[in-house]
């Protein structure tokens, strides 16, 4: 009988009982309606956040610009807005037990890529690591004054200046090196700065003002400069902080034709701040640079090189079925069409975009 009586008490509450007089009296046991244990929550397509409210759920993917460029995990594909979160993420002090240790044991340390076996991923190491640029004085200038048609069907140049210091911290181009998509030498020469140099920063860049008396006028360079990149065919050009080079050589170029490492979002910290390029050397390429003076013919090939990495990405595109749903159909706001549960969060990430333009795209406009 006792058993039964608690049973019975457990969906119940005590409540006091009082007479006109407000006298206790006694109690009585009054029904509690009964709560579902359980509550639906919402998952995050890419990154796996979980929300109650498929409205915060909505809002979380409005701001977060999740797409098919992100770098992912190659064990439980999630989302990632940089290689570096990617790396903590399967390699980090806090990583994923079972995404860390299949890394550690069939994963590339460089790209992240996850390989099917041992072998596979030998093999791909000695693709994807890859040996220090020779110095630019062992460098050959391939390209001789007749021969300058030739660059005209190149579609990448990578750039690289060597500064010293003029008056009040100013950065004055000193040296430059230009590049072609092969890693061949285009274009080299000492740079004779318009402002005079107070600074030669010999340390870092070997730069001596012997070196720059009898140098090309800072002009003269900028105009070389133009002619290889604006040959009839508009040419990609590549480099790391290239707002900086460019102003350092007074010219403009258009900005949906620049590439630049220090500025890229996946390249960057968790926090969006630029690397170092020979972090991002030695990081994903597997080399050193920069450990003397500063080569410019091994920064720019350094550069073209990262820059190459990142265009073989292989980003296949999620199509959906050959008939789309009628939620695509007249649906001029698809995040208002997830919340009134006609478009489901699949079908959103597929049309998300990223905050940024992938360099796997061809011919795109930043």
């Amino acid at each position: 009988m006792k058993r039964k009586e608690m049973e019975k008490k457990q969906n119940k509450i005590k409540r006091p009982v009082f007479s006109q007089n407000s006298r206790y009296i006694g109690y009585h046991y009054v029904e509690v309606p009964s709560q579902p244990l359980a509550t639906t929550r919402h998952k995050c397509p890419a990154c796996y956040k979980q929300y109650k409210q498929k409205e915060h759920l909505t809002e979380h993917m409005k701001i977060s610009y999740h797409s098919v460029h992100d770098p992912k995990c190659g064990v439980c594909n999630k989302h990632c807005k940089s290689f570096e979160s990617l790396r903590e993420h399967i390699a980090g002090p806090l990583s994923k037990v079972n995404c860390s240790s299949i890394f550690a044991e069939r994963g590339c340390i460089l790209c992240l890529k996850i390989c099917s076996s041992m072998d596979s991923l030998n093999e791909h190491k000695e693709m994807c690591h890859l040996t220090t640029p020779p110095s630019i004085d062992s460098a050959e200038m391939l390209y001789s004054e007749p021969e300058m048609d030739n660059i005209r069907g190149q579609e990448v140049v990578a750039i690289d200046c060597e500064m010293v210091g003029g008056d009040w911290s100013q950065d004055l181009c000193a040296r430059l090196c230009l590049v072609d998509k092969d890693e061949k030498l285009i274009f080299h020469t000492y740079v004779l700065p318009q402002n005079p140099v107070t600074d030669y920063r010999y340390e870092i860049t070997g730069i001596t003002e012997e070196n720059l008396r009898d140098a090309m006028p800072l002009e003269e360079v900028r105009e070389r400069i133009m002619q290889i990149l604006c040959d009839g065919r508009e040419k990609v050009l590549v480099g790391h902080n290239l707002e900086k080079h460019l102003e350092c050589l007074r010219m403009n170029y258009p900005n949906h034709l620049l590439r630049d490492t220090a500025t890229y979002q996946p390249l960057m910290k968790t926090n969006f701040v630029s690397h170092s390029l020979k972090y991002l050397t030695k990081t994903y390429l597997g080399y050193d640079i920069q450990v003397g003076f500063h080569d410019p013919y091994q920064d720019s090939v350094s550069v073209m090189r990262l820059y190459k990495r990142i265009c073989s990405q292989d980003h296949p595109m999620v199509r959906l079925s050959s008939s789309p749903p009628l939620s695509f159909i007249s649906c001029s706001d698809p995040w208002r069409s997830v919340a009134n549960e006609r478009m489901t969060l699949e079908e959103l990430l597929v049309i998300s975009k990223a905050n940024y333009k992938c360099w796997c795209l061809p011919n795109f406009r930043v």
